[in-house]
């Protein structure tokens, strides 16, 4: 049984909602969740909206492979009305986005699957709700727990935040 980091988010409709039921399916048809970040309000990351973001990370025991875990996600995320997924880093407003953050110490690079998701570290939206349940959790390329990850991304921001000052 291998121990899954999923990274959830959505800034369309009742977005709350969205992710409970995610959650629910995601525990229904993937495996026990065995622990829920609290919902964070964070802004468009990569594109232009009004619409903000409500993101959450869960860690899932599964029994799934990552490509199998994949499917179920692309299913559960079409299940709530999500259309297509981001192409070529063009991002939109969505229902809902399921990311495989991390699976295990295993590392994927395929044309459909990447893991650890790309550019986790440098997306608060993913790294703040990950810290909060998996803080010495060690991502598995840059072999650093994510609670370092993101007290570097903290510092990062302090500074940019600074210098526009």
């Amino acid at each position: 049984m291998a121990t899954v980091y999923l990274g959830l988010g959505t800034n369309l409709g009742n977005r709350e909602q969205n992710l409970h039921f995610a959650v629910e399916q995601i525990q229904k048809r993937i495996g026990d969740v065995i622990t829920l970040s609290a919902f964070y309000m964070t802004e468009p990351w990569g594109f232009q909206s009004t619409n903000s973001f409500l993101n959450a990370a869960c860690a899932v025991q599964t029994n799934y492979t990552p490509e199998e875990l994949l499917l179920v996600t692309q299913s559960i995320e079409k299940q709530i009305g999500r259309k297509e997924k981001s192409i070529n880093r063009i991002y939109s407003d969505r229902l809902i986005d399921i990311d495989i953050l991390l699976y295990d110490e295993v590392i994927v690079n395929s044309k459909e699957l990447v893991i650890p998701h790309p550019l986790m570290e440098q997306r608060r939206f993913v790294l703040e709700p990950l810290v909060e349940i998996a803080p010495d959790v060690i991502h598995p390329i840059l072999k650093e727990p994510i609670r370092t990850l993101f007290s570097e991304k903290e510092i990062l921001l302090e500074s940019y935040h600074h210098a526009l000052s």
